[in-house]
């Protein structure tokens, strides 16, 4: 299994980029995964309905199931968020885990940027940057790519995804 994040402003086209990617992925044979991480309080329950209330209750974790599909809800009730190693050993093993979000944490990453956006390349001041998907010219030694050139960017993503064991162990360097 391996892990490689998109990085970059809000705004710059992440979850769209890779909205395109996945079923490229797929395409090729591949198991793909997502962790994305929200800044702020969200809920993937609905208020009022039995799971909600299940939480609002007071328990520490909820599954839901169905024959499409289940999820796992785990509320920490004041305990520190989780960090991304912990996250990761929660997933079924897939061929590729792409993380949204989590910049603080020494995963490799693709700079997702485009120029409409106005905001600054964030690869100056992130080492974990190891490429750009983009729509603008950018003048590094990074390999780019453009963000609708969806094979281009599929195989950048690929070779720069890192083995989950090391990205674990380069986060607990960190701690």
């Amino acid at each position: 299994m391996k892990v490689i994040g998109l990085a970059g402003w809000s705004g710059a086209g992440k979850t769209t980029l890779l909205t395109r990617l996945i079923p490229h992925f797929n395409a090729q044979g591949l198991r793909v995964s997502v962790i994305k991480h929200a800044h702020h309080q969200f809920d993937v329950d609905v208020p009022g309905k039995d799971s909600w209330r299940h939480r609002e209750a007071g328990a520490a974790e909820v599954l839901v199931a169905s024959s499409n599909r289940w999820a796992l809800m785990h509320e920490l009730r004041g305990a520190a968020e989780p960090r991304l190693p912990d996250l990761l050993s929660k997933l079924s093993a897939v061929d590729l885990v792409v993380v949204e979000g989590f910049k603080r944490e020494p995963h490799r990453k693709i700079e997702v940027h485009r120029a409409a956006n106005d905001k600054p390349l964030l690869f100056p001041d992130d080492p974990g940057i190891v490429g750009i998907a983009t729509d603008a010219t950018v003048e590094t030694r990074l390999p780019t790519v453009h963000l609708d050139d969806i094979p281009a960017a599929a195989a950048l993503l690929l070779r720069a995804a890192m083995p989950v064991e090391e990205a674990v162990a380069k986060s607990a360097a960190m701690r």
